[in-house]
């Protein structure tokens, strides 16, 4: 237990595992969230802290307590073994930051030694998460695609403000049905098959395009296939959800994401690139936004991260932010020396578009020399 003031009163910081809070606190998680007023997005709710604490051993939870007992907030986390801290599940989570209340009265700095953290690394800090928001180096768009007031008036603003898109993709799914077979599409796939599928494309991308292939880390692939067997009505805040776009009973297209009651954070895409043509992630999507409003999803948050794809599919964006939280003292000097040079360097890149296109020139080469 470690003592913090909220509000002038001694208030009680309880670390957990994620697998020890109990029913009432992941209720109360549930409410503050809901009261934020932020979009739903699985990663904030307490079932996808509570899937990362099953695979990673360093996962933490810090219960906030308040003037009347109950908790004010929750501050889901991993620790390193020199007290570096990380935001939960870093590396593959989409939205990041503390779930607080209104009455909470703390600091950056009191909440990080309250959970005996030199440090606290982020690179999807939720916006809105006024405590760690003013220690952000760099903030992005994460686009969205909005589909709140159903998949007919999205597709509309689609057909008029990108016609020839809209035009392209729905012909190459046309053309795909009379050379290829009969395409058909399932939102929520529950074979295991098709879910390895994906997996295997999805390594293969990662290789081809010169990048760290995540699935090759035992942890992330654990939690995909735990994440996958959940089912909505069982974690209603973060369920996975496999879909996938078959043609003639052969999938060419698949995508794995979250979703809870009203978003779906998309997470892993990937296709046969035998049939590239077609380009069958594009119809894929199309096809996810038509499902998902069908199934009350008003957002589908397609992640942080250039790509033609995003720009083409969504309606508009939210703000996320990477950086890191540092106390100090001489671990802050220690984690600025280990850090920021790098951070730097790959925000030099990206703020740079050709010379960002010769580091992709060069990670495809690279991906392609390791696979020979």
């Amino acid at each position: 237990m470690s003592d913090v003031r909220v509000r002038g009163a001694a208030a009680r910081i309880r670390v957990v595992r994620p697998g020890e809070l109990d029913a009432g606190e992941i209720e109360r998680w549930r409410e503050l969230r809901a009261l934020s007023g932020a979009p739903a997005n699985p990663f904030m709710e307490p079932e996808f802290s509570l899937a990362v604490g099953r695979v990673r051993p360093g996962a933490r939870v810090a219960v906030i307590g308040g003037d009347s007992g109950g908790p004010v907030g929750f501050f889901p986390y991993e620790r390193g073994p020199l007290g570096q801290g990380r935001a939960i599940g870093f590396g593959v989570s989409d939205s990041q930051g503390p779930v607080l209340g209104p009455e909470h009265t703390l600091t950056a700095g009191e909440l990080l030694s309250a959970c005996s953290l030199g440090s606290w690394e982020f690179d999807n800090l939720e916006a809105g998460g006024e405590l760690f928001v003013p220690d952000a180096a760099e903030a992005f768009d994460s686009p969205v695609i909005d589909i709140g007031q159903g998949y007919e008036a999205y597709e509309a603003a689609l057909r008029a403000g990108s016609p020839k898109f809209f035009r392209t993709t729905t012909a190459k799914e046309r053309r795909l049905a009379r050379q290829a077979g009969e395409v058909r599409f399932v939102f929520d796939e529950r074979d295991p098959a098709a879910l390895r599928t994906l997996m295997a494309w999805k390594s293969a991308q990662y290789r081809r395009t010169g990048r760290r292939d995540r699935f090759a880390k035992e942890w992330i692939s654990t939690l995909v296939r735990q994440l996958a067997a959940d089912r909505p009505d069982r974690a209603p805040g973060c369920s996975g959800v496999l879909s996938v776009l078959y043609v003639a009973d052969r999938p060419v297209a698949a995508h794995f994401g979250l979703r809870s009651r009203t978003v779906l954070s998309c997470w892993f895409p990937a296709y046969d690139t035998g049939f590239a043509k077609y380009s069958p992630g594009l119809i894929l999507h199309l096809r996810m936004a038509q499902a998902a409003a069908g199934a009350g999803i008003g957002l589908l948050d397609l992640g942080r991260g250039p790509a033609e794809y995003k720009d083409a599919l969504k309606t508009s964006a939210l703000r996320v932010y990477e950086g890191a939280s540092v106390r100090r003292g001489p671990r802050a000097a220690l984690y600025r020396l280990g850090r920021e040079p790098s951070r730097r360097a790959h925000s030099f890149v990206r703020d740079r578009p050709k010379l960002a296109g010769y580091a992709q020139r060069a990670l495809s080469q690279v991906g392609r020399l390791r696979d020979r």
